[in-house]
């Protein structure tokens, strides 16, 4: 028994899924955008594999290149939010005073919006595109990782190997890409992996309010928001998107939450 199954399952969801997306031109039976209206609102059968929707498309082709679209605007947004809002904690923490203050200030402020309204906002301002979801979701997660890794930063910046480091001459630069940064990859990672799990969640709900991922191209929540009208005569599509969201969110939330209680140094010895 592994001494932390949750890495284990949630990775091995994340990388089935993962192979899904990357695989789906050549695994999905038919075209995502391709019509058929004698198959109508058909159910699951041996040329459907997870039935038809209002159109007559493949919810299984859909759903494939559905999972492209949802784990790569996730992990855009996520890089985003990490690149600009990692700099921006660890830079506040290392020079502290008016940086500090007026970075952290600024991270209050967006952090004063509920994620989803900040969101919206953002992508009225911008049109609602994939490319604006991404910028829209990594701006909105900005805050989280400027606040999360600024802690740890603080005391990095005053360990005793930081400090040996500007007594022989060592340049900002250097210390913080040489010994601040490798030591915060255990959080990097930790979070990094639970903010995908909500991200899929945020792009799925953007697009099922018609601002975020536009037809035709195939979104899981774009799929759960064309099949309402139909889910009491033929609830499949909304059923197998809404399964497809549930598990690539819980494979990450679950990847997240093991290698949190594996790299924790407070978790270590507690079964």
């Amino acid at each position: 028994m592994p001494r932390h199954p949750l890495v284990l399952f949630g990775g091995a969801l994340v990388v089935v899924q993962c192979l899904l997306a990357l695989l789906a031109p050549w695994i999905a039976p038919y075209s995502p955008v391709g019509q058929s209206v004698l198959n109508r609102l058909e159910a699951p059968s041996l040329d459907f594999l997870l039935g038809a929707d209002q159109f007559g498309r493949d919810n299984f082709s859909r759903i494939l290149f559905g999972y492209r679209a949802s784990i790569g605007v996730s992990l855009t947004s996520v890089a985003i939010a990490l690149f600009v809002g990692g700099s921006l904690g660890v830079v506040s923490a290392f020079y502290r005073g008016w940086t500090d203050r007026i970075v952290m200030r600024c991270m209050d402020v967006l952090f004063a919006f509920p994620l989803i309204l900040l969101a919206i906002a953002i992508i009225s301002l911008l049109g609602p595109q994939q490319w604006t979801t991404e910028i829209a979701i990594g701006i909105v997660y900005t805050p989280i990782f400027a606040r999360i890794l600024r802690g740890p930063a603080l005391v990095l910046a005053e360990s005793e190997f930081v400090v040996s480091a500007r007594a022989i001459g060592a340049g900002d630069l250097r210390i913080l890409l040489v010994h601040i940064l490798p030591n915060l990859a255990s959080v990097i990672l930790v979070q990094a992996s639970l903010s995908l799990s909500t991200a899929i969640l945020v792009e799925a709900s953007l697009s099922f309010l018609g601002i975020g991922t536009q037809p035709p191209t195939p979104s899981l929540g774009l799929m759960l928001a064309e099949s309402r009208s139909y889910a009491l005569i033929s609830p499949w599509t909304s059923i197998f998107a809404g399964v497809a969201i549930l598990t690539a969110s819980l494979g990450f939330n679950l990847l997240g939450d093991g290698l949190r209680d594996t790299l924790d140094p407070r978790l270590k010895g507690i079964e």
